[in-house]
Order: C-alpha cells, then sequence, then structure tokens
C-alpha cells in the first residue's frame, strides 16, 4: 500500500499529468499522482524524463536491461511492472526480460555485453557503487563513450525512480499483466 495519497491536489498541472498518462500508457501512472503534491517536484521529473527520452546513442534493448536491472536490485516493483510492459512495447523478447532479476542465474540467455551492462547497473547501484575501471574500460570499448555516458546517466535515472517509488511504496499497476508476463513480478507488501 502507497505510503502517500495518491489522490493529489485538483490542479490544472494534475489534470493535464493525467490526461496525458491516460492516452499514453492506458491508464493514470501511481509516481505521477504521488508527485502530484508538488508542482515544482513533477515538473522537474518530467522534464527529466522527456530529456531522457530523447537520447539516442545507446542502443535501446541495452538501456532497457539497464533499467531493469536497477529495478530489480533495489526490488521496486512498481518499476519491474512497468519495465516488463515497456520492453513488451519495444518489442524486446519476454523470456530474456523476465530473467533479468536473477541474471546471474541465467548468464546463458544474455550476451557478452549483455551481461557487462547488466553487472554495470547493479554495480552503479549498490550503496558505496562498486564500479571497477575494468568494468568501465570493458564498456566503453564495447560501447563507446557517448553511449557510455548514456548508459550511466540512463542508471542513475532509474536509480532515481526506483528509489523514489519504492520509498512511496508504490506497487505494480498490472502493466506486466497485459504483455503475459509470468508471476516472476516480486510485488511489495
Amino acid at each position: 500500500m502507497a505510503r502517500i495519497s495518491l489522490t493529489p491536489p485538483d490542479t490544472l498541472l494534475n489534470r493535464i499529468g493525467a490526461w496525458y498518462s491516460r492516452r499514453t500508457y492506458g491508464k493514470v501512472l501511481d509516481p505521477g499522482l504521488a508527485a502530484g503534491h508538488n508542482a515544482r517536484v513533477l515538473l522537474t521529473y518530467v522534464r527529466a524524463e522527456r530529456g531522457a527520452a530523447k537520447w539516442n546513442r545507446l542502443d535501446p534493448g541495452l538501456k532497457h536491461l539497464a533499467v531493469m536491472a536497477v529495478s530489480a536490485r533495489i526490488n521496486c516493483s512498481w518499476c519491474l511492472d512497468f519495465g516488463h510492459w515497456e520492453a513488451d512495447s519495444l518489442g524486446l523478447p519476454m523470456e530474456k526480460i523476465s530473467k533479468v532479476p536473477g541474471w546471474r542465474d541465467h548468464q546463458d540467455a544474455f550476451t557478452e555485453l549483455e551481461l557487462l551492462v547488466l553487472d554495470y547497473a547493479e554495480a552503479m547501484t549498490e550503496t558505496e557503487p562498486r564500479v571497477t575501471d575494468e568494468l568501465a574500460a570493458a564498456l566503453i570499448e564495447r560501447l563507446g563513450e557517448a553511449a557510455f555516458v548514456e548508459l550511466t546517466a540512463m542508471v542513475g535515472l532509474e536509480n532515481y525512480r526506483s528509489r523514489v517509488n519504492s520509498a512511496f511504496g508504490l506497487t505494480s499497476q498490472g502493466f506486466s499483466d497485459a504483455c503475459g508476463v509470468p508471476s516472476g513480478v516480486p510485488s511489495r507488501t
């Protein structure tokens, strides 16, 4: 159960946000409702998301694997649920995406580069980051510096999302149901 009311003040900004969310995602997103209690925070968050959506130097599949690894490491059920829906929208294989939370036990499902990305996302997410020079160098060699910067920023953004959503107590909104994900999406109760 959410730790914050998901009924923000009835302002023009929140009505526009709810309309956009329903139009884009089919429902109003709980993180938007929670942030809707503070207009400046909501606007800053929306600007950051819209800006990040334009980043294009990193392969979208790799970017999504990094996002899912962060969500799984933090155990944000809302982010994992939405991430499965996003992966389905991107045409990524659900069988692979569903293995991200336990990727170390399913390494044969991922390429060498994907394993590096997953490891990097987790390393950045640790409370004391454990990114090594060798891991960063291996990714820069394979991705190039521009894509590495984007990967790093994306992992940082997902850390923000997952930690905020988790702290708010947000749980699955049923997005993964629409893409036939097996009951592997953890629910926080």
